[in-house]
């Protein structure tokens, strides 16, 4: 159990830089299809032109001796863009995280915020309903009652609170950093914050529901390591030091 909370705490901690990076590597996708449209709607009107001249009587013999010459025209090309290599990709890709999550020059801990928590609020909204919905299915098959759930629901504010100071000491001591890529840290605090979540698990969760709660839950797939994660308050966060 460990392990997997580990695992999860893992995609927790680097859930909203994914978010980030796809959507900057979907950014570039789209700019290379748009590249290709182009040349492959210029190559169909060159085909269109050329087939329009053939069916042309007036480039046959007959009333006029010569044939027009459209082969001669001269289509405009496209640039083309220099050819991008994997490592370079990445550090522009660092470098566009950076700028996204980092703070910028002059802006306050409170702009940095009413700047960031948007984006994180709509990153994980849609993961956040998922998991909230798979706790109401596993919980009515295990039978937690109302009760029950209000105080794990109370529980859970103080574990939110150490989820969101341990997090705020990594990123001022750069073990979480948005402006290098660094996994031995992420990896450091992964493990941490999985200890956090295994521990609510065995002193908390376990002293309100019983065993055979807790086990009807887990075979349904449910996993408190996972909702949890997702909904700690990540808009609280407090902002990284300047770079």
């Amino acid at each position: 159990m460990a392990n997997v909370n580990k695992i999860l705490a893992v995609t927790t901690a680097v859930g909203l830089g994914l978010s980030a990076w796809l959507f900057l590597e979907n950014r570039s996708l789209e700019h290379g299809l748009a590249v290709q449209v182009a040349a492959a709607r210029q190559k169909d009107d060159q085909a269109r032109e050329a087939a329009a001249a053939a069916a042309d009587p007036w480039t046959e013999t007959g009333p006029r001796s010569a044939k027009i010459d459209i082969g001669s025209r001269v289509e405009p090309a496209l640039p083309k863009d220099p050819k991008e290599h994997r490592l370079d990709r990445r550090q522009r890709r660092t470098e566009e995280f950076a700028a996204m999550f980092g703070r910028n020059e002059g802006e306050t801990e409170e702009e940095w915020r009413e700047r960031i928590a948007p984006l994180i609020s709509v990153s994980l909204a849609t993961r956040r309903l998922r998991v909230a919905d798979n706790r109401r299915i596993a919980e009515d098959k295990a039978g937690v009652t109302r009760e029950q759930s209000a105080k794990l629901d109370q529980a859970f504010e103080k574990v939110y609170g150490d989820v969101l100071d341990y997090t705020n000491k990594a990123v001022q001591d750069g073990t979480l950093t948005p402006y290098e890529r660094n996994v031995s840290g992420w990896l450091d605090f992964a493990g941490g914050l999985g200890g956090l979540l295994n521990e609510t698990q065995g002193n908390i969760i376990g002293k309100i529901l019983t065993p055979e709660q807790l086990k009807t839950m887990s075979q349904s797939g449910f996993e408190w390591g996972e909702y949890l994660g997702m909904q700690a308050p990540w808009e609280k966060l407090s902002a990284p030091p300047p770079r």
